[in-house]
């Protein structure tokens, strides 16, 4: 149980490392990538909590925490749990593809946005970077 602990706080560090970069991109390039972090309008029932806001900063961190939990117990089977490629590599891909949810959205950015998509992309990798690292230094 400590041990969840621990990947709970690594994920929720590593959503607030993905809410800098991807604020910092959004501040250099323009790109709109940031807002899909906090977006939800696209999930029944879910779209119409508020503050609006903070629904999207726990959606965005609860998604970030869960999703750090799983995959260290989905890769653990394997002895790749403190690897840092594995988690790079599946939020990478994962992000990439879950862009595709901005088509559901009337928020940017547009799904057809090649640029943020690469940004997207770009900070998940990020986000699989610092949570194979904290892992392999923490749990």
């Amino acid at each position: 149980m400590k041990n969840i602990g621990k990947l709970a706080l690594i994920g929720f560090i590593a959503g607030l490392v993905l809410i800098a970069v991807m604020k910092v991109i959004q501040w250099v390039t323009g790109s709109q990538a940031y807002v899909l972090l906090f977006n939800f309008d696209y999930i029944p029932v879910v779209n119409t909590w508020q503050p609006a806001w903070l629904v999207g900063l726990a959606f965005h961190s609860l998604t970030c925490i869960a999703s750090a939990v799983v995959l260290y117990f989905l890769l653990r089977p394997f002895g790749m749990e403190k690897q840092i490629l594995p988690y790079v590599a599946v939020y990478s891909i994962g992000g990439g593809l879950l862009f595709s949810l901005t088509a559901l959205s009337e928020q940017p950015p547009d799904f057809s946005d090649g640029e943020a998509w690469i940004w997207w992309t770009l900070g998940h990798a990020v986000f699989g970077w610092v949570v194979g690292g904290l892992i392999r230094r923490w749990a």
